[in-house]
């Protein structure tokens, strides 16, 4: 259980970037250099990508050992561990959804994606098999390389998703089937970023999660990819974000 803490008012609050499946903390590069420029305090998480209660665990480790208010923006299966680690601290002050799953408590993944038209991600997957630290067999999905542009990172040039595509990272099938537990956006303020060409996440089910959420939403045209392909305007929807909660006086209860 987190504790509670109080920050001085006006506080810049430190910005933690969660990626999601397929990729890893290098895609936020661009949006880092977009924020360090004004001045804004950020770090890229290492999501594992084992499942939500694993991957949140581990990054509410990360954020409480950050002294200060903390902003917590996720990509696509993000979303789910920002807001379940939300749920365990004291000193996050908003979510920034970007293209990212905004669970309801008992809600999972497949539970959203099943409401709305498929996209091109179902199709394009690749299962393989790995060992857990029990020695356990276990499932995790990669997105076939021939697919990766098309369903990831359709605006982007093909050197660029080639490297992207070998590069990528398995995320575990659990991550997908397990449902969250908590819905920190009912008491967080929440930002949303909608990519309007997304082949993975449809977005009609991002525009439902954002406007259940009550997220302040912007619209880009972009792929799912959108933080490599249009960090300039992610950015400056995380700016905004940092700037509201900057505005408030950042006071926890235990």
């Amino acid at each position: 259980m987190a504790t509670g803490r109080s920050f001085k008012n006006g506080s810049t609050p430190t910005v933690v970037l969660v990626h999601g499946a397929f990729t890893d903390a290098s895609s936020w590069t661009g949006v880092i250099a977009e924020l360090q420029a004004s001045g804004i305090p950020v770090t890229a998480a290492a999501n594992p990508l084992r499942g939500p209660a694993t991957d949140a665990a581990y990054l509410a480790g990360v954020v409480a050992a950050i002294d200060g208010p903390v902003l917590l923006v996720g990509h696509s299966y993000g979303g789910v561990v920002i807001t379940l680690a939300a749920a365990q601290l004291g000193n996050v002050v908003g979510l920034v959804y970007v293209t990212a799953f905004a669970l309801e408590a008992g809600e999972s993944v497949l539970d959203v994606t099943g409401r709305f038209p498929d996209s091109l991600l179902g199709p394009a997957l690749r299962s393989a098999v790995f060992r857990t630290g029990d020695g356990e067999e276990a499932v995790e999905l990669y997105l076939k390389d021939g697919q990766f542009p098309a369903v990831f990172a359709a605006d982007l040039p093909e050197r660029l998703t080639s490297v992207a595509a070998a590069a990528q990272r398995p995320i575990a099938a659990v991550a997908f089937e397990e449902s969250s537990p908590a819905a920190s956006w009912k008491t967080l303020p929440s930002w949303y970023v909608v990519a309007t060409a997304d082949q993975a996440i449809h977005p009609a089910a991002q525009r439902f999660m954002a406007q259940r959420a009550g997220s302040d939403t912007i619209e880009v045209d972009a792929s799912h990819a959108i933080a490599l392909s249009q960090p300039a305007a992610v950015a400056g929807h995380i700016r905004t974000a940092a700037t509201a909660t900057q505005a408030v006086k950042h006071t926890h209860p235990a």
